[in-house]
């Protein structure tokens, strides 16, 4: 049985993308298959997935398999470090669009900033080629501080629409939120849940919870949106696909969104400043 499928959020290129994903990282082709088939008859439309993911063959075919119309699903990919360059990101972008088997991706992204390699403004400037040319329809990046930020749009003149941030509970990422919203960026979340426990066994979560009458993963990723955040939680499960896309029949109240967003920062991933990934 399929749910209805999420609000959307505007976009500052007039495009939209969905409330809340599906995250595939780090499932392998066969269970991205499965996964992306399953959440997108579920009522899912928005898929993240990336060539260092090793799945997009896997997520290009649970599109195909799901029966939703392809202008329905909101389709992100993402550009690796060892790609980054002009035309190695335009040759990078083909190698990701035949893998998932796709005319067009909904949302390319430069995956990490790297900014000892100092090529991701060169990258960005493939990608507006490649949203020009309508092979894209948005282009955005991820991990990108307020600096990268500032850098692209003082070279190129264009800002990303969106971009993917380590968000969660232990890492509210208040200052670079603030900055998006500013300039009209989407954030996203990856990494909405954080490492699970620490989070969904927290007591302001499990409060709200219960107050509420929804799970503890329910309650995190409430937060995010309301925070006006995407969250693209990763899930191969049927029943924890339908719950993390179930979000919008309940509303944290203020005192609530700053209880679960109070505790000690804590970041789980790389430091964008000097983590590299190829």
């Amino acid at each position: 049985m399929s749910q209805t499928p999420p609000p959307v959020r505007n976009l500052h290129d007039g495009s939209t993308v969905p409330a809340v994903g599906l995250g595939t990282w780090p499932l392998d082709d066969e269970a991205a298959e499965e996964a992306v088939a399953g959440a997108l008859r579920l009522g899912y439309r928005l898929v993240d997935t990336a060539l260092n993911y090793g799945n997009e063959t896997g997520t290009g075919r649970g599109i195909a398999r799901s029966g939703v119309p392809r202008r329905e699903i909101f389709v992100t990919t993402k550009v690796p470090g060892r790609h980054h360059g002009y035309e190695e990101t335009l040759a990078s972008f083909e190698e990701s669009r035949s893998k998932l088997g796709l005319e067009y991706v909904d949302l390319y992204l430069i995956h990490w900033p790297l900014p000892r390699v100092d090529k991701y403004v060169d990258t960005w400037k493939a990608m507006i080629r490649l949203r020009e040319d309508g092979l894209v329809r948005s282009i955005g990046v991820s991990n990108f501080t307020a600096e990268h930020l500032g850098r692209l749009e003082e070279e190129t003149g264009v800002l990303p629409v969106v971009n993917q941030i380590e968000m969660h509970p232990l890492l509210p990422q208040e200052d670079l939120r603030a900055l998006h919203t500013a300039k009209g960026i989407v954030t996203e979340s990856w990494s909405p849940l954080a490492r699970g426990r620490q989070v969904l066994e927290a007591p302001e979560v499990i409060a709200a919870a219960e107050a509420h009458g929804v799970t503890p993963g329910q309650v995190v990723l409430r937060w995010h949106t309301q925070l006006g955040a995407v969250p693209i939680p990763k899930s191969a499960d049927p029943g924890r696909q339908r719950e993390n896309l179930d979000l919008f029949g309940f509303e944290l109240t203020q005192q609530e969104l700053d209880r679960i967003g109070a505790r000690p920062p804590h970041r789980f991933g790389g430091d964008p400043e000097t983590h590299e990934e190829f």
